[in-house]
């Protein structure tokens, strides 16, 4: 065979298999989404987080409408006066009528079935569809009661892997050969059948007459009526955008880089451009008819726009809104949201959106020519062009190594598309798991970028928590004490809620005081039967066990000894008294006198300082570097001296050994902390620690938490980013600062605006642009040092950053 034909064959092979997966995966606007609208009485509803039950409320005429029954939700889909709601498990359909006055909404269930699932989830003008979940044969139902005949259904013969629903239509994509049909009353579903012809496409959305979706080589095509240029997509990249939006007349669409938001159509060009989505990232996008909602990726809350929604307050007062359905499953290998247990409210996960594309870090070259609506695919020169250049990026490890991964692929049943040196992949489960696969990744700012990302060779040596057969015990025992569990049981009382002081990566943390009177912090695994609990536990246990073993800095948690008996995991670490610098800032429960002392600037500087220097160390200073990925203001502890302390290393990585390189691996953090660049591209570097430092700093500048309740408006849950970093644009510093502290004094004044400086690089949109740690030590050494000494001025030109 040779080498010509062995490309050739292999790359036959990869089209096929990422045809395959992306056929699995649905962006549908009514498939798995946790927000909607209904429109003609322009009601916008979501499924609340972070409560028992994952419960839909609304927002209808300037109120809040809490919908009954109580109990959870993971879809809803909204039409002409009327939504639906596909109930947790799928096996059950509500439908609600919005059109009334009353002060509730009417529940009619339509569907259920104690054995078969459903999922994808589609409401139109009055027509509701599912596909049940193992077959993918659609069902439909007439979602009002307006008389006429029952909307059809199209037949069982026909098995679906994508379902959406317009006005008067419906339409899907078939599993055999990916193409488009469509059925329903009226003309507009044939036309659009007509246009997309025999196109092969992996995601669908209809708007009102028009639908739009990616093919399989990721260009973004629409169809339809083109009355005022719905159709007319923005010249883009293959897999540039994501997350569709269809109203009446126009089209919006994230863009996969970084989560903002495109709009085109409307009457004039710029009906849909509104400034209330400038420079906001967004994890979904929902359509009326004349208006269009997102739901924010700082802190998961809705933002309302376009001419049907002008005299009503753009962000809406719903509360936080789940990114995507709590499920009880383990999620796939694309990993688990941030924070996915507080807001299911430990009911389950929510598992995060695989990317849908290809598998390179650096997009693909645009389109040299301007395509026109009605192309229907790119020249078979140029796709035939952007496939080689995918297989010569995958690829590279060499023919061999191709041919083996996907032997290995369809041997392990775990077939995937393969990040650049990331193991990453989607996988397709057997009973098409709900996962929230309409949702664009999680992007923590609202900074503007438009760079492109390049990933570096991922090295062996950066994950070492591998369990050999060798004991932990054994690997650390020289370096930490090793203690018993009867001795730590009884160093706790046995464990009591009284000395319970706190929870880390994996368990909850006591106080004890041992048996030579020394007061310790000690953190005992979760005791779960669970396997993946106990390798989660497990990881993070060997991870701190690793890690904090040989690293000793004055600004980082010292590690006393460890306890490893069956299944109980153990660590033992040095007491700080004066606990997290979250609790001091945010805890009302927690405020005391002793929290007074942070309630100068000079101290939360200092406090600031510290936990620079320690981050320092862990990316400068420890061989190899370290990246903690969870640097939060409850990882910052305080010790009698109110010495600040970065602790809780259970999911630290070894790093590359440079600044400038990365790593693919995937995303984990806290919401409101996490880098955006990050979580979009799974692509790890140094300077994610960074931005959840900015977020910190920002809270000792502000006092607010990482996401809070913004009361001075109502309008729900916000990022403190958000918040603070335009008023640090503008000037306005003394608008966000914490009234606890006050204003600065005259002596003080430079060293706070420094501080703002450096937080608002921290947390840029974009890595590079960020400052590296040192910098950041260097300019606040430079504001300690301006309470001793004469105020001068300052300018953002002064900063010590060096992004590059």
């Amino acid at each position: 065979m040779t080498f010509s034909h062995s490309f050739f064959t292999i790359t036959i092979t990869l089209i096929t298999l990422i045809s395959f997966l992306l056929q699995t995966f649905v962006y549908s606007l009514g498939s798995v989404s946790t927000t909607t609208i209904t429109y003609g009485n322009a009601t916008v509803c979501g499924i609340i987080a972070s409560e028992p039950t994952q419960r839909i409320q609304c927002y209808q005429n300037n109120r809040i409408i809490s919908v009954q029954p109580n109990i959870s939700f993971e879809a809803i889909s909204g039409g002409r006066g009327f939504f639906c709601g596909l109930r947790s498990g799928g096996f059950s359909l509500i439908c609600w009528d919005t059109s009334s006055s009353n002060s509730s909404f009417k529940p009619k269930r339509i569907y259920y079935n104690e054995t078969i699932k459903l999922t994808d989830l589609t409401v139109g003008d009055a027509q509701v569809c599912a596909r049940e979940v193992n077959s993918g044969i659609v069902y439909c139902w007439r979602g009002r009661n307006e008389g006429g005949s029952k909307f059809p259904s199209p037949g069982e013969a026909l098995r679906f892997c994508a379902i959406t629903s317009g006005s008067g239509f419906s339409c899907g994509i078939l599993k055999n050969n990916n193409t488009v049909l469509c059925w329903g009353d009226g003309n507009i579903g044939d036309e659009i059948q007509r246009q997309f012809g025999n196109l092969s496409m992996s995601t669908l959305v209809a708007g009102e007459s028009h639908a739009c979706g990616l093919t399989m080589t990721g260009i973004l095509v629409c169809k339809g009526n083109n009355g005022s240029g719905q159709l007319d997509v923005p010249l883009s990249s293959a897999y540039e955008f994501l997350g569709l939006a269809l109203g009446a007349n126009f089209t919006c669409a994230i863009k996969l880089r970084n989560g903002l938001v495109a709009c085109w159509g409307g009457k004039t060009r710029f009906e849909f451009d509104s400034n209330v989505i400038e420079n906001v990232s967004f994890e979904s996008i929902v359509a009326g008819l004349d208006f269009a909602c997102g739901l924010t990726s700082s802190n998961l809350s809705m933002i309302c726009w376009g001419p049907g929604w002008s005299n009503i307050p753009s962000k809406l007062p719903l509360g936080m809104i789940i990114p995507g359905p709590c499920v009880q499953d383990s999620c796939n290998t694309c990993g688990t949201y941030p924070d996915s247990e507080a807001l299911c409210d430990g009911s389950g996960n929510i598992c995060k959106s695989c990317l849908i594309q290809l598998p390179v870090a650096v997009p693909l070259p645009p389109i040299t020519t301007s395509p026109s609506p009605s192309q229907s695919i790119p020249q078979p020169n140029k796709a035939r062009n952007k496939v080689l250049l995918v297989f010569v990026i995958v690829g590279s490890v060499g023919t061999f190594a191709g041919i083996c991964t996907i032997v290995f692929c369809f041997w392990a049943g775990v077939c995937g598309i393969l990040r650049k040196n990331d193991h990453n992949s989607v996988q397709p489960t057997i009973a098409e798991a709900n996962v929230d696969t309409a949702a664009t990744p999680h992007i923590g700012s609202n900074v503007p970028t438009s760079r492109s990302y390049s990933s570096k060779q991922q090295s062996p040596w950066i994950l070492r928590r591998q369990r050999s057969g060798s004991s932990t015990s054994s690997k650390y025992a020289d370096k930490t004490q090793m203690f018993s569990f009867s001795e730590l049981s009884t160093a706790t009382n046995n464990f009591s809620l009284e000395n319970k002081i706190g929870a880390g990566s994996f368990g909850t943390v006591y106080k004890g005081k041992l048996m030579d009177f020394r007061e310790v912090a000690i953190k005992r695994g979760e005791t779960s039967i669970k396997t993946k609990k106990f390798q989660e536990k497990e990881s993070a246990f060997d991870s701190e066990m690793a890690l904090l073993s040989r690293l000793h800095h004055k600004h980082l948690l010292g590690l006393i000894g460890f306890c490893e008996e069956e299944d109980e995991r153990l660590l033992v670490y040095e007491y700080m008294s004066n606990g997290a610098l979250h609790d001091h800032l945010h805890n009302k429960n927690n405020i005391d006198r002793s929290s007074s002392i942070l309630n100068s600037w000079k101290m939360r500087i200092k406090i600031a300082l510290d936990a620079a220097r320690g981050i320092e160390y862990l990316h400068n200073y420890a061989v190899p570097p370290i990246i903690h990925r969870d640097i939060k203001s409850s990882n910052i502890l305080l010790d009698a001296n109110w010495t600040a302390r970065v602790s809780d290393f259970g999911l630290s990585l070894m790093g590359p050994e440079s600044e400038q390189e990365s790593m693919s691996i995937r995303a984990v953090g806290t919401v409101g902390y996490i880098d955006p660049e990050y979580y979009v591209l799974n692509v790890l570097t140094a300077k994610s620690d960074v931005y959840g430092l900015g977020v910190v700093l920002l809270e000792l500048l502000t006092g607010k938490r990482a996401v809070f309740k913004n009361e001075e408006d109502g309008t729900g849950p916000m990022g403190v980013v958000e918040y603070a970093g335009p008023l640090i644009m503008e000037g306005e510093l003394l608008k966000l600062l914490d009234k606890r502290v006050g204003p600065p004094e005259m002596n003080e004044a430079e060293a706070v605006q420094l501080l703002a400086y450096t937080a608002l690089h921290c947390v840029h949109l974009e890595g590079k642009e960020r400052p590296n740690m040192s910098d950041i030590v260097a300019n606040l050494e430079r504001a300690l040092a301006l309470f001793e000494a004469n105020p001068g001025s300052l300018s953002p030109a002064t900063l010590f950053i060096h992004s590059k």
